[in-house]
């Protein structure tokens, strides 16, 4: 994700990126603390963000107090004063503008080595935890209906969904609730085997899937039950773990 409100340097950015030839797909390009705390609190964390410090509505570190900032920063500003107080906000670079390709490709080779290491630890520390426990994940969840609370098991939901701003549970009936959750919560309290984070909006149990297309550029339409009158999409690079999922 670029945070940045000058639109030729989020432009420049951009194409200095996508020249650094990785691969990166750029999730959102946002102008303001406002929209960046909205984003990072309706979607799940990108993997890497390159953000400006002054924006048009106050510093980028304003984003930290207001929003679950999870993942790297590499900050991108005209002014040399502020890389102490970034460095505590999860900074693992700072570039000065103009941003020079070498200098930026070199962050993204340091961002690159820095996954590869916690990525091994992690998978290490996993199976390691898969070893000497079993995770517990909710059986049933709590929703309203009408003015009455009802429980439906994690079975019987076929998926949730998100949409202007609500999260929303469906069931094997296609009964709909309302949830005060986010997408990313359910996820961590569902069990991975059962359920797929399928893309931003949709999170789904596997025997809600009623059908698997081919679509354009690598990616896959996914066909659910009770239907949803929306285009469902994985896109090319969680095709991969999608069909390992299902093939678990």
């Amino acid at each position: 994700m670029i945070i940045e409100d000058e639109k030729p340097a989020a432009e420049k950015l951009q194409k200095a990126i996508r020249q650094a030839g990785k691969n990166i797909v750029i999730e959102a390009v946002l102008g303001s603390v406002q929209t960046a705390v909205d984003w990072l609190q309706q979607n799940a964390s990108p993997d890497l963000i390159f953000m400006d410090i002054e924006l048009t509505d106050g510093l980028s570190f304003k984003i930290f107090e207001q929003a679950a900032v999870t993942c790297p920063v590499i900050f991108t500003t005209a002014f040399d004063e502020y890389w102490q107080e970034a460095f505590e906000h999860n900074s693992i670079d700072y570039l000065l503008k103009p941003v020079k390709q070498e200098k930026l490709e070199a962050a993204l080779q340091k961002f690159e080595k820095l996954k590869q290491f916690f990525t091994g630890n992690f998978q290490q520390l996993q199976q390691w935890r898969q070893q000497t426990e079993q995770p517990a994940y909710k059986k049933r969840f709590l929703v309203k209906r009408g003015m009455d609370y009802v429980t439906i098991l994690a079975g019987d939901i076929a998926y949730f969904y998100a949409t202007h701003k609500l999260v929303c549970l469906v069931d094997g009936k296609g009964q709909k609730f309302i949830l005060d959750k986010s997408l990313a919560e359910l996820e961590k309290e569902t069990n991975p085997g059962q359920f797929y984070r399928l893309n931003r909006k949709f999170l789904v149990n596997i025997q809600a899937i009623k059908k698997i297309k081919t679509y354009p550029k690598g990616k896959l339409q996914i066909e659910l039950d009770p239907p949803l009158n929306e285009e469902i999409i994985v896109s090319q690079e969680n095709v991969s773990s999608f069909k390992e999922w299902m093939d678990h």
